[in-house]
């Protein structure tokens, strides 16, 4: 398995400084519900501390948690694709400090240094990849132990 990719330290120095002269710092209260799948995909966080927990609705009453996030990772892609909407819903497992940032400014800055664009996709892209890696392994063990179990 590939080692995680922390957005803070994946970009260089120069594009890392310009795109955190757009963050604000904000923090959410254990069990707060940070976005909801279908929503507006506006904004991305970088969390600072704490843990956040990806989640899909399975039933009206039931979400089941696809992956937890902690300090250095990045909260939220779906700001940088169409349709703009969230593929999953959030909630604070902890109480979480992040730095937020507004998607339209930080696509703005894209098209104006194209470099910090393109090595921002490319680190969103190679975080995406080791999520799915990461799922697919998790989908691995749960096909394994259902081979394994009677019923």
């Amino acid at each position: 398995m590939t080692k995680a990719i922390k957005l803070p330290t994946a970009l260089p120095q120069a594009q890392r400084e310009r795109l955190m002269e757009l963050a604000k710092e904000v923090s959410f209260p254990e069990d707060t519900r940070v976005f909801e799948a279908g929503g507006v995909a506006d904004r991305f966080w970088v969390i600072r501390s704490g843990a956040v927990s990806l989640d899909q609705q399975v039933t009206s009453r039931q979400y089941i948690t696809v992956a937890t996030l902690g300090a250095g990772d990045l909260l939220g892609w779906s700001w940088l694709f169409p349709p703009y909407e969230w593929d999953f819903g959030a909630v604070a497992f902890s109480n979480v400090r992040a730095y937020e940032f507004d998607g339209p400014s930080v696509l703005a800055l894209c098209v104006e240094d194209p470099l910090l664009g393109l090595s921002l996709v490319r680190t969103v892209a190679e975080i995406l990849a080791h999520r799915l890696e990461t799922t697919r392994g998790k989908l691995m063990d749960q096909y394994a132990i259902r081979r394994i179990t009677p019923l």
